[in-house]
């Protein structure tokens, strides 16, 4: 039950890129087309961000589905890394295209050749940014429901191209009104977005593939399992995600006079503790003595 449950939660993270994907598909094709059109070099840069985030929603569309696979001999804890690794891909693909845009608009403020776009690049800019924060909410809002990691990295990703486009707008306007060196700026200082929303995702992914934690939230099950009758204390704890999963491991001391079944017992309450409270996945536990007689 306890899987299923999970595996309804990516279904509902996979509907979620399904609709980056078609958005991205959609603002790409105006973008670059009328971009191009306009002589706009900032709405041009922003229509190819989004079409590396295509591509990133799609990495991110394929790692949830492969973490759904159930646990099999070469992967006994399950496939649930595999939105993680989604979410790392993601962040390569954006810092990519970032790099070439910032690439390309450093040559062309270097250069000194300008070109004023026309009045349509500024409003098909403000239609996209006002589209995709539509996006934005639905997908910060699921990745929030189901607490997935690659749903937050795409909600982050929706967010960054709204400023990214907010950004462009900025620059094709300071353009219109003889300013034309600012469009090329405006995509300067998209390719520094998009390279900073990449980095944002690889560290936070990186960190969790390492199977770094939040120390708070170590102290609150702590803190939670030393309530339990008869737990004298937390000798270790240690924490790891599998996707948007936590897996704890915990070492109690309880009274030395115990019997295994009481102690089994204790153990089990721990674990509906951490499970029920903080929707901990699965939770590992050992208990030893709290104090040792002196051997005779």
């Amino acid at each position: 039950m306890k899987n299923e449950e999970k595996y309804k939660k990516i279904k509902m993270g996979e509907r979620g890129a399904m609709l980056s994907i078609a958005a991205y598909l959609f603002l790409a094709s105006i973008k670059l087309v009328v971009g191009e059109s306009a002589n706009s070099e900032a709405l041009t840069a922003d229509g190819w961000n989004n079409v590396t985030d295509i591509a990133a929603s799609a990495a991110i569309l394929v790692g949830l589905m492969i973490s759904r696979k159930p646990a099999d001999s070469n992967h006994p804890y399950g496939h649930w890394k595999s939105e993680s690794i989604a979410s790392l891909l993601a962040s390569f693909i954006m810092m990519a295209v970032g790099i070439q845009v910032l690439f390309g608009a450093v040559m062309s403020v270097w250069s000194g050749e300008y070109v004023t776009p026309d009045w349509a690049a500024a409003s098909t800019g403000a239609f996209c940014a006002v589209f995709m924060y539509g996006i934005y909410r639905f997908n910060r809002r699921l990745g929030e429901k189901i607490d997935s990691q690659a749903v937050k990295a795409a909600a982050k990703d929706n967010l960054s191209d709204v400023w990214v486009s907010i950004g462009a707008v900025i620059g094709i306007l300071g353009a219109r009104f003889y300013l034309p060196w600012l469009d090329s700026v405006a995509a300067l200082a998209v390719g520094l977005l998009i390279c900073k929303t990449a980095w944002g995702i690889f560290r936070e992914t990186s960190h969790y593939l390492t199977d770094g934690f939040s120390e708070e939230e170590l102290t609150s099950y702590k803190k939670a399992a030393c309530l339990v009758p008869e737990v004298s204390g937390v000798r270790d704890i240690r924490a790891r995600k599998y996707g948007n999963n936590t897996v704890v491991d915990i070492v109690l001391s309880v009274p030395p006079d115990l019997s295994i079944e009481s102690a089994h017992d204790i153990s089990t309450q721990v674990e509906d503790v951490l499970v029920q409270r903080f929707d901990v996945y699965d939770v590992h536990v050992h208990v030893e003595p709290s104090r040792r007689s002196r051997p005779k």
